[in-house]
């Protein structure tokens, strides 16, 4: 397995070490033909990228691009706002970006206060509590999963079940159905076996493989992804950004009808 694209790695815009110049400089070593530089979205309270500096970010990635022959894509790593479904980008930001991941953090800008204490306070209280979540729980971060998928055009669902107990089953039919992949996180494990295995089985969800890269030494490690793979003897057909194949992004196709 040869991984072609990393679409997740993050840079000082959030939390990341090193620059987009140097995240590109190390994919081109890699050999990777493309490289995501997907920082935390604008509702992220202290890690993620201002949007009055996205012009900066896009000269970035456009400069490291030309420099290193490789596509250096604008990306941004969206967080999920609440049980609405609400994401941090709107379809003015749309033009500014080439990738659009999104998944659950947990200090930001939350749609509502109701979705700050539901949502954000009691998916943290139940991991620290190292129990399992209550069912009124795992139902209510299914339900903002699937909307957020419903409603915005997001090629790929990060670290599924991070500090958010959900359906994985339920939210990766849903992924399915609509086009976004659902993310093999190489940074952290957060899908069992089990659960990977029967969202394979199930289900007709699509996979990219991830580094979640915050220096540029980790842009394109897949080892932890890789050894769940051969675990559960995921078909490596069902991974669009291995062995030179490329995703078929839904937020591409998206914006060519706006």
């Amino acid at each position: 397995m040869i991984l072609t694209a990393d679409y997740h790695t993050h840079t000082p815009y959030s939390h990341g070490e090193n620059t987009i110049d140097e995240n590109a400089a190390r994919a081109k070593e890699l050999g990777l033909k493309q490289v995501g530089i997907s920082d935390h979205g604008y509702t992220h309270i202290s890690l993620g990228i201002r949007r009055k500096q996205t012009e900066s970010y896009i000269a970035e990635c456009k400069a490291a691009s030309k420099k290193y022959g490789i596509d250096v894509l604008v990306g941004i790593e969206a967080n999920i706002r609440g049980l609405s479904g609400k994401s941090d980008l709107t379809e003015k930001d749309f033009e500014n970006f080439d990738v659009y991941l999104c998944g659950n953090h947990i200090w930001i800008n939350h749609d509502t206060a109701a979705d700050f204490f539901l949502y954000c306070c009691s998916n943290v209280f139940w991991q620290k509590m190292l129990k399992r979540p209550p069912q009124w729980l795992i139902k209510r971060n299914t339900k903002a999963y699937i909307n957020v998928i419903k409603n915005n055009p997001i090629d790929a669902i990060t670290h599924l079940n991070y500090v958010c107990p959900c359906d994985t089953l339920e939210v990766a039919k849903c992924a399915a159905d609509y086009g976004t992949y659902v993310e093999l996180n190489s940074k952290k494990m957060h899908l069992s076996d089990e659960q990977l295995s029967d969202i394979v089985a199930k289900t007709d969800a699509r996979f990219i493989i991830n580094s979640d890269a915050h220096s540029a030494s980790r842009v394109g490690d897949i080892k932890l992804a890789q050894e769940q793979i051969e675990r559960i003897k995921l078909p490596l057909d069902r991974i669009d950004n291995i062995d030179g194949r490329f995703p078929d992004f839904r937020f591409t196709e998206f914006k060519k009808h706006l």
